[in-house]
């Protein structure tokens, strides 16, 4: 068998393993769903749906809240276990998040700023959903909800319903939580759930626990107080898991439900199918990547020589230490504030000059004598054609299935001038970057080093400063998943289509939809 050939083969085997894998993964987070009634409702414009058993009879509301820079899509596991348990589950997008239209109003660093209206957010939606079920009610937040949450849960007014003991909120359930507002016997009946590798967060609960009659010394996974009388405390952790893969680790599932039937005195046997769907969401954006290795081979080739600066060691170091070094030190004079959307507006303006430097430095090189391009003739169609078909594969692959199982991530129609700006930033730094790092002779591992510098870039900026760019440290897990899925596609791109601007040009508008859509509105 001839190498082609094997290579042909190869594909083939590959494309049928990702399509296997593919249909496999959405079957399985399909289920998650069957037998349940999901209802999409709005709340004074908030975005909110309800989720129960089909034919049930109503049970307790639990109102579930997200993280910084989340949704409600990002809750949907604990919304599908408790549902099938029997609860009347709640989820909704905060102000400035998701497809909530209303920005985030106050500081986000005031409790009586950007808290304030969280709360407020959260109030409305019990309010209007509260009578979905029997009455009583419980809420669970993550991150930055488990503060929202707790501060609700203490200042929800009794409700005179007839025959209910504890009208108030029930229970809480903290995910990932730091909260200054927990006291000793408020909120109610708390639960507190965190990773096995959030070290901080579980110290934290730990002080929280011991806040009320436990020991000196309080234990994870052992209940202190009376679930009778609204002092029970808990701190539960999932081993294993970080602070977003804690939602969607079974033990902390488990600890949720059994948590509320304790407190809701429910007994018995009780069906809980557990949403396991992290590992399919995995798997299913495996094969999506996977896939696009031998679907690469159906882009149109746009240079029969490849082209790129094509530098060595030697010529590329200078290139990517100039531009990581001389961009934070700039913007951290150079006002950033150009969008009403949080540090995002900050990471726009970073890419942009970003690759304005990388460009000026390919420019630099080519003037001192080294080769920063081949010339060659291209097809200006098949390169727009290529470009546009990486990024509709990244659409209907990656943004769609995020957007239905993981978080939101389609964007409402108030973020699609987010993104547009976006672009801006991403385009510059793309198309330099891709050309800096891709041609003959160019260095080997020249691509991965170059993301590897802007990341150290990012630290950089945020050393400098730390009090405006914190939030930054929380997305570049993102930034780095990014940069791995969309380097190999780039990658696979190249070597057909032989022109880095194929990808240069996906990859921009892939960031730029990114983060357009997921960080939070601000009023400003």
């Amino acid at each position: 068998m001839t190498r082609p050939t094997m290579q042909r083969v190869r594909r083939a085997a590959v494309a049928v393993a990702a399509l296997i894998a593919i249909a496999a993964a959405l079957w399985h987070l399909q289920a998650a769903t069957r037998g349940l009634v999901v209802e999409a409702v709005s709340v004074d414009g908030t975005p909110a749906t309800v989720f129960r058993a089909a034919g049930a009879p109503p049970g307790p509301v639990v109102v579930i809240a997200h993280g910084f820079a989340g949704s409600q899509q990002l809750m949907l596991p604990f919304a599908t276990t408790l549902a099938h348990s029997g609860y009347v589950a709640v989820t909704f997008d905060f102000p400035g998040h998701g497809r909530n239209p209303a920005p985030l109003t106050g500081s986000i660093t005031s409790e009586d700023g950007a808290t304030r209206s969280l709360v407020d957010a959260t109030k409305r939606v019990i309010d209007r959903l509260r009578g979905r079920g029997d009455g009583r009610l419980a809420l669970l937040g993550h991150s930055m909800a488990s503060d929202i949450v707790v501060r609700v849960a203490q200042n929800m007014p009794a409700q005179d319903i007839p025959d209910q003991e504890v009208p108030e909120v029930a229970a809480t359930v903290a995910v990932s939580m730091f909260s200054p507002a927990v006291t000793r016997d408020s909120p109610r009946n708390l639960l507190i759930v965190a990773g096995g590798w959030e070290g901080a967060l579980r110290a934290e609960g730990l002080r929280a626990v011991g806040l009320s009659s436990a020991p000196d010394a309080p234990r994870e996974g052992v209940t202190y107080g009376d679930l009778a009388a609204g002092t029970a405390r808990r701190l539960a952790v999932s081993p294993g898991v970080e602070h977003v893969g804690v939602l969607y680790a079974r033990a902390g599932l488990e600890e949720a439900a059994a948590w509320l039937d304790a407190t809701f005195l429910r007994s018995g046997p009780i069906p809980r199918p557990l949403d396991g769907r992290g590992p399919w969401i995995v798997l299913l954006l495996a094969g999506v990547v996977a896939l696009a290795w031998p679907a690469s081979r159906l882009l149109p080739v746009v240079s029969p020589v490849p082209l790129g600066a094509g530098l060595s060691w030697r010529r590329l170091w200078p290139a990517l230490a100039i531009p990581a070094i001389v961009t934070p030190l700039v913007l951290r004079v150079v006002p950033t504030h150009v969008l009403p959307v949080l540090v995002a507006d900050y990471l726009a303006v970073h890419f942009a000059a970003y690759g304005l430097l990388t460009a000026a430095c390919l420019w630099w090189i080519g003037r001192r004598g080294a080769p920063v391009r081949t010339k060659a003739p291209i097809s200006v169609p098949a390169l727009a054609a290529g470009a546009a078909a990486v990024t509709l594969y990244g659409f209907v692959g990656l943004v769609l299935p995020i957007d239905a199982y993981a978080t939101a991530f389609v964007p409402a129609p108030h973020r699609v001038v987010l993104i547009l700006a976006m672009l801006v930033g991403t385009l510059s730094f793309f198309l330099a970057d891709e050309w800096l790092t891709r041609g003959r002779g160019a260095a080997r591992g020249a691509y991965a080093a170059s993301k590897l510098v802007f990341l150290a870039s990012l630290a950089l900026a945020v050393g400098l400063d730390f009090g405006r760019l914190f939030f930054l440290v929380i997305i570049v897990p993102v930034i780095v998943l990014f940069f791995l899925v969309y380097g190999a596609i780039s990658g696979w791109s190249y070597r057909r289509t032989g022109h880095p601007m194929v990808a240069g040009l996906a990859n921009a508008i892939a960031f730029a939809w990114a983060i357009g859509v997921t960080f939070p509105l601000l009023a400003r």
